[in-house]
């Protein structure tokens, strides 16, 4: 808990410093082949979003023959379920590395129209607009500050033994399944603060303008990804159908359940996939959180120590690090969250370098050990007491 008491105030400002020198060396070399990395994965995404929804279509080709008793099902949901696996994992990499880092103007030095952080809408029920309040504005500013970063267990979990237990926590392991597998809409009511709205801190009159922008986006996506691709799925089945004297309207319904169920696992691969991720980076053993009174008058060195201190990265290959949005560097996107998420493995050795200089902790480890003490703390601070060390956790 708390800001480390073996480095001086001098140590500490020289190591913000320092950590400004490393910012301030990239940020002056963004360019041309950062720019080409953006829109490839921009290009990549959405070829992956067609491809995924091209595929499931295709797959319908197959439906009208499946329903027939003298053919099988199993063809047909395994090219449906490929077709939704593609649509989940371009799903995951807009919502990561496009969406989320956009919106932290990662991208806006580039004056692209197409790509800035005031204008981007992402692929998500919450609006951009409140997630860029809630994340980057008031996360950002106090993150694991407790009473001040609603991140801290999103109020609805006890995530660290200094939050006073309450009975409501027993609860949490199954508030964890649910926020997982529903992640989006969790993220859509964060900025709502519900907490403080039941325990009569905020009005809920007050929540008015924000849940009606709520319900704007959450319309838009479930109508188009459980109304508008589903019909049009059906409306390609008639030909076919048509073709084979089948049951057209039979066939066109089949069809349209099975886009509807092809593009829910494309929303579920996405919920389960940023819950597992964004949790790995912010709960995991060996995370700090800091009083009110440890961050009065905190200078940007400070701040940077604090980000240092709060957040986990989670190893793995090029691939991994794209599918996370580069989160997996946890502590380099707190400590410079405007910076373009493919700089974050290059300065990653060099913060690690800094942190070991300073004595510093630099919270690191695969993603088995990550969301394994990550599940571990959610589960044993469900109930009371509950200080988490590495000498507390169960043995392997």
């Amino acid at each position: 808990m708390g800001m480390p008491t073996h480095l001086s105030a001098g140590d500490i400002e020289e190591f913000g410093r320092e950590m400004d020198a490393i910012r301030n060396e990239v940020m002056d070399s963004r360019g041309a082949e950062d720019r080409a990395y953006i829109l490839k994965i921009i290009r990549w995404q959405r070829s992956l979003a067609l491809g995924g929804r091209i595929v499931m279509f295709l797959s319908l080709l197959l439906l009208p023959a499946a329903a027939l008793p003298y053919s099988g099902w199993p063809q047909f949901l395994l090219v449906l379920g490929f077709g939704g696996a593609m649509l989940g994992i371009a799903k995951i990499v807009e919502n990561m590395e496009i969406g989320h880092n956009v919106m932290h103007a990662q991208w806006d030095w580039m004056r692209d129209p197409n790509i800035q952080s005031n204008t981007w809408e992402w692929d998500n029920v919450c609006p951009s607009d409140q997630w860029k309040h809630s994340h980057n504005v008031v996360h950002h500013t106090w993150t694991n500050v407790l009473g001040k970063d609603p991140d801290v267990g999103y109020g609805v979990m006890r995530v660290t033994a200094h939050q006073r237990w309450k009975p409501k926590y027993l609860f949490q392991p199954i508030t964890n399944f649910l926020l997982n597998i529903l992640f989006q809409w969790g993220v859509a009511i964060h900025d709502l603060e519900v907490d403080k709205i039941l325990e009569g801190k905020k009005s809920l009159k007050s929540a008015g303008p924000l849940l009606r922008r709520i319900a704007w986006k959450a319309v838009r996506q479930l109508r188009k990804d459980y109304l508008l691709w589903p019909a049009l799925g059906s409306l390609l089945t008639v030909p076919v159908t048509l073709f084979l004297q089948a049951d057209v309207l039979h066939i066109a319904l089949l069809a349209f359940a099975f886009i509807v169920a092809g593009n829910a696992l494309a929303n579920l691969m996405r919920n389960v996939w940023s819950n597992i991720i964004i949790f790995c980076g912010h709960f995991p053993i060996g995370v700090h959180h800091f009083t009110k009174e440890e961050v009065e008058g905190e200078t940007r060195a400070r701040w940077y120590v604090r980000q240092l201190l709060g957040s986990a990265n989670i190893g793995g290959g090029k691939l991994f690090h794209i599918l996370s949005g580069n989160l997996s560097h946890q502590i380099e996107h707190h400590i410079f969250p405007d910076m373009p998420s493919n700089r974050y493995p290059q300065v990653s050795p060099r913060v690690k370098a800094l942190a070991d200089r300073y004595g510093l902790p630099y919270n690191t480890g695969s993603l088995t050990k990550q969301f394994g003490t990550t599940t571990w703390t959610i589960w044993r601070l469900a109930f009371p007491g509950g200080r988490i060390t590495a000498s507390t956790l169960p043995a392997h």
